[in-house]
């Protein structure tokens, strides 16, 4: 009995050491770029350029392997980059052909790779609101290129990130459509370039609430007081009414000038619905019917590091990757508001600068 004991253990040995060097093998393979340009773009959502300009940014900021059989950190990328883009859990894309690695393997090289992207360097370089005024104008100008709507540096809205059932603090992550998520605050340009991003909340928490509470209202509150420069948010109802933030009007005839002014209003704020679109559909793990299986903090972590990936891409020019209808109607099923739409009067001075743009819009409609 002993020795079936010892040949059996010998067995599985052999069995696990000829089932790693295989790995090591593929791995090399992959390692060796025989996979086909369009195959990588699939696999990866990046172009073998903007891979390797990655690497470049990113392996410094990555720990150093502990061995010489230690997993290249390219491949560590490379496997963190699937699971992004696939959405699917860590043992499918650690036994995929194109870089096979047991699951312990993907998680680590998942948390080093997401760690890397949201240090300080990366989010200084990827994703910034604009601080003075000429970044400001810049922006400005091309909304008002695309759109003819004047003063505006940017969309504001939230995404519903989706994650399982944390073990603390629940209640702060259920969320109107009864599920649990990070309720995740986006603010884009007009190129769906991500310039404000804070993932920092829980499903449960109004939209109002992670704006008012952010260092953007803050920054723009003390903008528009102590200068003259008109710097607009454009935001849905869930947002309160303020001279740097500019919401819809309830109840306007659509052939009104307020009705115009929505019409131009929904028309500019789709910026932010097509950015949402685009992470999403390239980085298919943030999808609300996949959900991430982490804790929020490193969900949250996910989401930035997605949001890095989505600007290198749109900065790039890669084409972005479309959701199918049946995803899309998903979406924005469990992305719709419930009763989300702020109460009480709108501040004097916001109310005032929304009328300036109503009056202007009007004329250049004439």
């Amino acid at each position: 009995m002993a020795r079936l004991l010892i040949y059996e253990e010998v067995f599985l040995n052999e069995e696990n050491f000829e089932r790693a060097r295989e790995r090591r093998r593929l791995r090399q393979y992959l390692f060796n770029k025989q996979i086909p340009d369009g195959q990588f773009v699939l696999n990866y959502r990046l172009n073998r350029s903007l891979y390797e300009k990655l690497c470049e940014e990113i392996i410094p900021l990555m720990p150093p392997n502990k061995n010489t059989r230690g997993i290249d950190p390219s491949i560590k990328i490379l496997t963190a980059l699937a699971f992004y883009g696939r959405g699917s859990y860590q043992g499918a894309v650690g036994l995929n052909m194109d870089g096979p690695l047991a699951q312990p393997t993907v998680s680590k090289c998942l948390k080093q790779v997401t760690e890397a992207l949201n240090s300080s360097s990366i989010l200084r370089t990827y994703i910034k609101f604009p601080q003075n005024r000429q970044e400001r104008n810049f922006i400005k100008e091309s909304f008002y290129e695309k759109y003819g709507f004047p003063g505006i540096c940017g969309c504001i809205d939230c995404t519903h990130i989706a994650i399982v059932r944390p073990q603390e603090n629940e209640e702060r992550f259920f969320n109107r459509k009864h599920f649990h998520s990070i309720n995740c605050q986006v603010i884009c340009d007009a190129n769906c370039n991500i310039i404000s991003l804070d993932a920092s909340y829980g499903g449960a928490t109004h939209d109002s609430f992670i704006w008012q509470n952010s260092e953007i209202c803050d920054h723009l509150e003390s903008l528009t007081n102590t200068t003259d420069e008109t710097a607009i948010l454009l935001g849905d109802s869930g947002y309160p009414l303020r001279r740097y933030l500019m919401t819809p009007i309830d109840g306007a005839p659509d052939d009104s000038p307020e009705g115009h002014y929505n019409a131009k209003h929904k028309r500019v704020r789709s910026t932010i619905e097509r950015t949402f679109g685009q992470l999403k559909g390239r980085w298919r793990c943030l999808l609300a019917a996949r959900q991430l299986h982490y804790k929020p903090e490193m969900a949250a972590k996910i989401t930035i590091a997605c949001c890095v990936l989505h600007n290198m891409c749109v900065q790039s020019g890669l084409d972005p990757v479309e959701l199918t209808q049946d995803e899309l109607h998903v979406e924005a099923e469990r992305q719709r508001r419930v009763n989300q739409h702020v109460t009480g009067p709108p501040l004097e001075q916001g109310q005032r600068t929304r009328n300036e743009l109503i009056q202007l819009l009007n004329r250049n409609l004439r």
